[in-house]
């Protein structure tokens, strides 16, 4: 059993082939999260096609959801990369009726970053299947 104790970083990486897949259709103009990003991607105004992998400690989490849907009605397109928690009030309430799609993908992400014990990881999955919420306006 993983020890959920442990103290866990929001520090990870999306691996690059699955960055890349998601590029080809959407072509992203901003990432709101870049790993150690030198802003504040709450704070920023956004591109017009966003690529986000937020921080997924809950807080940070479901303020980047709530972003995006902010940016959806501004007829902006975000592409989140998501920890699957479909019993949430999060996916119920804000995910669900503002999500244009929701793909569930097979296997967990292999996220790239430093673990618990200070290790560089590439090959270590992360603890929750994964999911990709596209918002988008109806013209996208």
């Amino acid at each position: 059993m993983k020890n959920r104790n442990l103290d866990h970083s929001d520090h990870w990486a999306t691996p690059r082939s699955l960055y890349d897949k998601l590029d080809a259709t959407w072509h992203f103009d901003f990432d709101p999260c870049p790993l150690h990003a030198d802003f504040d991607g709450l704070e920023v105004d956004w591109g017009q096609r966003n690529f986000v992998n937020p921080p997924y400690s809950r807080k940070l989490k479901e303020a980047f959801v709530k972003r995006a849907v902010e940016f959806k009605r501004k007829d902006r397109v975000s592409v989140l990369l998501l920890p699957v928690s479909t019993s949430t009030a999060l996916f119920h309430d804000v995910i669900l009726p503002n999500a244009t799609d929701i793909v569930f993908l097979r296997g967990r992400v292999k996220f790239e970053g430093v673990n618990t014990f200070g290790e560089r990881v590439t090959t270590k999955a992360g603890m929750h299947d994964s999911m990709i919420v596209i918002m988008a306006p109806a013209n996208a």
